[in-house]
């Protein structure tokens, strides 16, 4: 059976819960259309984020990589189309804050998703989850880890497919910061099923 390691965040800035590790609980050790999940949580650090995620990466051995995280503002489900060799925004959960610092400082400038996000979106509206295809990352943590994770599969030409998909809040956390639109935990969990169940 083929292997998919799904990964998400602890909570970080003042935002008290991150419903992707609700996802990464409610999915892991399940079998979805041929893969066996294995969910990883990582720390919401500059330093530790990208280390942690490829260092699961080698000792699981999986054939995909999904990558999750919370874009708190959002209401749809947006698989990402690109990672760019940047770093920046607030400071992590260690105090660190970056300004326009470079992944790979002879990186590319930036990867592609090799995961099949258009029919993630297919998959996830026609089940009733609106998702559509985002074009940016941005430069914070999930950018950090997706285009790590990519650029370590291309450097050792693996044949592993990997990307991102952000997700909106949960009603849990917009119960805290109410002017947050979201989705119910269930539905953010099927949500994400729907789109593991399209992979070939």
């Amino acid at each position: 059976m083929k292997k998919l390691l799904l990964t998400g965040f602890v909570p970080f800035l003042d935002l008290p819960i991150n419903p992707t590790e609700e996802v990464v609980k409610a999915l892991d050790g399940k079998t979805i259309g041929g893969y066996q999940i294995v969910g990883k949580i990582l720390p919401v650090e500059f330093a530790e984020s990208a280390k942690q995620c490829i260092e699961h990466f080698e000792a699981e051995k999986p054939d995909v990589v999904i990558s999750l995280g919370l874009a708190a503002g959002r209401n749809k489900i947006t698989p990402e189309r690109i990672a760019i060799n940047c770093r920046d925004g607030a400071a992590d959960n260690s105090g660190v804050k970056l300004q326009d610092a470079p992944i790979e400082e002879a990186g590319p400038a930036g990867y592609f998703s090799t995961l099949p996000i258009r029919q993630f979106v297919d998959a996830s509206v026609e089940k009733g989850y609106p998702a559509v295809i985002s074009n940016t990352a941005g430069t914070y943590l999930c950018n950090n880890v997706m285009y790590s994770l990519l650029h370590k599969i291309e450097q050792e030409q693996l044949p592993v497919r990997a990307g991102f998909i952000h997700i909106p809040a949960s009603h849990e956390l917009a119960l805290k910061k109410q002017s947050l639109p979201s989705w119910s935990q269930g539905d953010l969990t099927q949500a994400i099923t729907a789109m593991i169940e399209v992979l070939d």
